[in-house]
């Protein structure tokens, strides 16, 4: 590979690196992405119906543990949290180390497959 070859995939590889982050450096999501990729959160929640985890219609901007018809533990229904960006991605992160002594164990460790998880969920007013 020439020099300049050689440079042109580098230099379009931090091309690509960049279009992902938004300007203050956090990874941006794309909710056509994150739909498939939520099937993976399918096996406990759906959009519209509680199951073993909380129906997620309408999570962005709900408090953590509100919804009067599921048994949330008490551990996230006394965290305080309110459901953002920034809380849902701590959240799939880790959820028993953001929230001790919650039902959810499930983690995601991609960063950019939770951004796109994040995306398709804010959608889902």
């Amino acid at each position: 590979m020439s020099r300049i070859a050689a440079y042109a995939v580098i230099a379009g590889g931090f091309i690509a690196a960049v279009a992902l982050a938004s300007a203050d450096g956090t990874i941006r999501g794309d909710p056509v992405r994150g739909k498939p990729l939520y099937q993976a959160c399918g096996g406990c929640h759906s959009i519209d119906d509680n199951d073993l985890g909380p129906r997620h219609r309408g999570v962005f901007g709900r408090r953590a543990g509100s919804l009067e018809d599921y048994a949330y533990s008490t551990a996230l229904k006394a965290s305080g949290l309110t459901w953002d960006e920034v809380t849902l991605d701590r959240w799939l992160t880790n959820p028993s180390a953001l929230v001790p002594g919650t039902k959810m164990f499930f983690k995601i460790d991609d960063a950019q497959s939770r951004a796109d998880i994040i995306a398709f969920l804010k959608e889902q007013k």
